[in-house]
């Protein structure tokens, strides 16, 4: 790997994925997260990003569906999704062709698409009696949930697990799986 990778993590909640992610490129000799976005100027990842030195950015959504939005990404080589709960405008897809990676919590395709996050996702695979779930690092196309997998790890459920203890394992897994699939994606195409 010859040059420096820039990342930018969009994010709509409380940042632990995009933090952790950050950490884990902070003394990485290529690849580092340059900003971090949210569409919620209140959201606790920019309080994060401040305690790690990141500069963090709140956008809208008429801000986002403009092309003119690319402007904040010239420095960019890849997006990562952590807990960003928007549709990828088609400009967006585009312009960073299988260069935007996403995390959801569930193993799609199941529990997959629009209204499928947090805690509706535990939610529906708790209610439906399965064994398993887990995460799935997928790119980001046009759809919802339908890009390429990366990588996908599960975790059991157990006869009393709840929507409440499953968001714990499957934190487990964003933690120890999320920022080593980004660094081995890239530099598999660097």
């Amino acid at each position: 790997m010859n040059k420096n990778i820039n990342l930018a993590i969009l994010a709509s909640g409380s940042g632990s994925n995009a933090e952790n992610i950050a950490k884990y490129f902070e003394t990485h000799p290529h690849i580092q997260v340059k900003e971090i976005l949210s569409n919620k100027a209140n959201a606790f990842v920019h309080e994060r990003a401040k305690q790690l030195d990141i500069p963090s950015f709140t956008f809208s959504k008429n801000e986002f569906q403009d092309t003119s939005f690319i402007k904040r990404l010239e420095d960019i080589d890849y997006i990562i999704l952590a807990g960003f709960l928007w549709l990828i405008p088609k400009y967006l897809v585009k312009a960073f062709p299988n260069r935007i990676i996403n995390i959801h919590p569930a193993l799609l395709p199941n529990f997959g698409g629009k209204g499928m996050y947090g805690e509706n996702v535990h939610k529906a695979v708790i209610e439906s009696g399965i064994k398993e779930s887990g995460i799935t690092i997928h790119l980001v196309n046009e759809e919802y949930d339908k890009g390429e997998v990366l990588h996908q790890a599960k975790c059991e459920i157990i006869g009393d697990d709840t929507a409440e203890s499953l968001v714990k394992k499957i934190h487990v897994l964003e933690f120890e799986h999320f920022p080593r699939v980004i660094e081995e994606y890239i530099q598999s195409r660097n």
